[in-house]
């Protein structure tokens, strides 16, 4: 899953907005019962792959579990301390009227995934984000992400990243 921040402006720049996706994250898992393996979070989008335990599921569910509270928390801030960044979330519609937005309209963009050798793909796409956008020189020196986890180097993961319950695909360097 990817989705962004309204008008792909870089509201996860600081760390109180990636903290609130962490902790909705979080929720939405075990609320609808989702394995996470792997993410991140960029400046301006983030980026989840889940999959669920039960062969029934709803998508737009967790997908609204894991948004809904984030914009939630940043318009309660916002409105308290920052009323004049209200004006970067403000969304005025064709008929007049006028709201405020986190996140960009739609549901994002999500894809399923059928071979061990795309989810592997994936993560490694998700992984290289960070690295690619000359954030960081390697992964998993990004703290926002996954790829800490996958690395070993982070003592208490964000997420419960379920890395065992990755189909396994044999490669060199997987």
């Amino acid at each position: 899953m990817t989705f962004s921040c309204f008008r792909r402006q870089a509201f996860f720049s600081g760390e109180r907005a990636k903290g609130w996706f962490v902790e909705a994250v979080r929720g939405a898992l075990e609320q609808h019962d989702f394995l996470l393996w792997a993410w991140v979070i960029m400046p301006e989008h983030a980026h989840l792959l889940v999959c669920p335990r039960e062969k029934t599921y709803r998508v737009s569910l967790f997908l609204r579990s894991a948004k809904q509270p984030v914009t939630n928390k940043a318009l309660a801030h916002v409105r308290k301390c920052a009323p004049g960044f209200l004006e970067r979330m403000l969304e005025v519609q064709p008929g007049g009227r006028r709201g405020y937005r986190f996140w960009q309209r739609g549901g994002g963009y999500d894809t399923n995934l059928w071979t061990p050798r795309h989810i592997w793909e994936k993560i490694a796409y998700i992984h290289r984000n960070p690295v690619r956008r000359r954030l960081v020189k390697r992964a998993e020196e990004w703290e926002w992400s996954s790829a800490r986890d996958y690395a070993g180097v982070r003592e208490v993961p964000l997420l419960p990243v379920d890395r065992g319950a990755v189909p396994f695909w044999e490669r060199e360097g997987w």
